[in-house]
C-alpha cells in the first residue's frame, strides 16, 4: 500500500519523557554551572553546581540537579529545593535562607 503525504512520527521515550518532565536551565537567580551549598548532605568537603530544576507535570513534584561531590566525583544528584543555598551561605551565622524560600539571593 503506498502513502502519499508525509507519515506519522511515532513518539519516542525521549519525546514523553519531555511532556512529562518541566526542565529548566536556570531556577532562583541560578544558571547552569553555578555553585551551590546542599544542606543535610553526609561527608565533609563536597562541591556541587547547578545542573537544572525538574517539574514533574503530572504531580506537581519539584527538584533541583546539582553535580559535583567529594573532591573529583562529578556524580549528578537530585535534591529537594528546600536543601539548595547560595555558596557559602551555610557557613555564615545566623540562620541562613535556602533559594527556595529566597529566590535571587546574591549568589557567593
Amino acid at each position: 500500500m503506498l502513502h502519499n503525504g508525509p507519515m506519522a512520527k511515532k513518539p519516542t521515550v525521549t519525546d514523553v519523557r519531555q511532556e512529562k518532565y518541566l526542565r529548566s536551565s536556570t531556577w532562583s537567580g541560578l544558571k547552569v554551572g553555578d555553585r551551590v551549598d546542599v544542606d543535610k548532605v553526609p561527608g565533609r568537603a563536597q562541591e556541587f553546581s547547578f545542573l537544572a530544576h525538574v517539574v514533574n507535570r503530572s504531580t506537581g513534584e519539584s527538584w533541583v540537579e546539582v553535580v559535583g561531590g567529594r573532591a573529583g566525583t562529578k556524580a549528578v544528584r537530585s535534591f529537594h529545593p528546600g536543601q539548595i543555598f547560595p555558596k557559602g551561605a551555610l557557613r555564615s551565622k545566623g540562620g541562613a535562607l535556602s533559594l527556595e524560600d529566597q529566590p535571587g539571593l546574591p549568589l557567593g
